[in-house]
């Protein structure tokens, strides 16, 4: 959802306060958990509502609230991820960069840039479902076990899956000694070109 959409839905809800207050302040809450992060300050104040708050009091909190988130998405201050999570994907790119020269050196096996290019994909996996919150401890340390849960989340296609399954079975190639299976540097290329599409796909 672009900034014009998300004004436009914090809207919706200000004019419904009206005939619906209480519900006005779920949506709300929900609302702002999505668009603005489990901890964001807009939600926080919200805990000044208590049960036997009036109507009355409920509406302005609420409105006051709303149009304060509006003005914030409209000044483009709203991140559509944490800085942590920009700096890490930044990381991954110059990885995914280095894996780029080591194609381009007629004197490094295809294996190299395979297991690096493997490595950052995991990392920005793993890095994604970290930023959403997610608990890492109760799933695998591997890209299988990252792709499938972001896949149970919706965050990601059913052809992403198959992509990323693939790239993953050609860094394990690389990262066992099968040199045969990945001694074709196009094929790797295509690997590396495949990671970059994906990561701009969810990086954006």
């Amino acid at each position: 959802m672009d900034k014009q959409e998300i004004i436009g839905q914090a809207q919706r809800i200000k004019d419904s306060l009206n005939t619906n207050t209480h519900g006005g302040l779920a949506q709300t809450k929900e609302f702002l958990q999505t668009y603005g992060g489990k901890d964001n300050h807009f939600l926080q104040s919200l805990d000044a509502i208590k049960g036997a708050a009036s109507l009355d009091f409920v509406k302005n909190k609420v409105f006051q609230v709303l149009t304060s988130f509006q003005e914030y998405v409209q000044n483009g201050l709203l991140r559509s991820m944490s800085l942590e999570r920009e700096i890490q994907i930044e990381t991954v790119s110059d990885y995914l960069e280095l894996a780029e020269n080591l194609l381009n050196d007629k004197k490094v096996h295809a294996a190299a840039p395979a297991v690096i290019i493997g490595a950052s994909l995991e990392e920005f996996l793993r890095n994604w479902l970290e930023d959403d919150g997610f608990d890492l401890s109760t799933i695998k340390n591997s890209l299988d076990a990252y792709s499938t849960q972001l896949k149970k989340e919706g965050k990601i296609s059913k052809q992403d899956l198959k992509d990323i399954v693939s790239w993953g079975g050609t860094r394990n190639d690389a990262a066992h000694g099968h040199w045969d299976n990945v001694k074709d540097k196009n094929r790797i290329r295509l690997m590396l070109e495949g990671v970059n599409l994906f990561m701009r796909k969810y990086s954006s």
